[in-house]
């Protein structure tokens, strides 16, 4: 989908109304999205935190798997905000390997509170990023390695046990 400088005006504006939703109690650290879908539809997201602070979710990907949910998988573009005055804000290490999960070849717009912006690629985000594309690709058996020690199945006498108790053939 192409979109024109108006378009993005207004996916920032977008990123910058949703961050007033975002729930941040313990860090008051509020961050908002704008997703712009394939077809058209934009789809907003805040930064939701936890007491138990590895289960907080960012605002990115709060909009993609509202996305997903919506049957959405392919975007254009995403505008991230936050309140930072002089830090255009960016994703974090987590977001942009979840942002890479739908393609590499699609914008990112972070932001300031005064609407001016920074682009980039997501793939510009996360050089060598793992992608799905990466699961498709050759690989080598998933059977068993050779290894210096063959275990039995079978027990024998004691002797034949090593440090670990482990049956070993040497």
């Amino acid at each position: 989908m192409e979109y024109t400088q108006e378009d993005i005006k207004k996916l920032v504006k977008t990123s910058q109304d949703a961050k007033n939703n975002a729930y941040c109690p313990q860090s008051k650290f509020r961050v908002g999205s704008a997703l712009l879908c394939q077809d058209g539809t934009v789809i907003k997201g805040v930064n939701v935190e936890n007491a138990s602070h590895g289960l907080t979710i960012c605002a990115e990907r709060t909009a993609i798997c509202k996305a997903v949910s919506e049957g959405h998988t392919e975007f254009s573009a995403i505008a991230i905000a936050s309140d930072l005055a002089k830090s255009f804000i960016v994703p974090c290490g987590a977001c942009r390997q979840f942002l890479c999960e739908f393609g590499a070849d699609w914008d990112v717009y972070m932001t300031k509170p005064d609407m001016t912006y920074q682009h980039m690629k997501v793939g510009d985000l996360l050089p060598l990023c793992f992608t799905p594309k990466s699961l498709k690709e050759d690989r080598i058996s998933n059977g068993h390695h050779n290894s210096l020690a063959v275990y039995k199945e079978t027990p024998t006498k004691l002797s034949d046990k090593d440090k670990n108790g482990d049956i070993c053939d040497q």
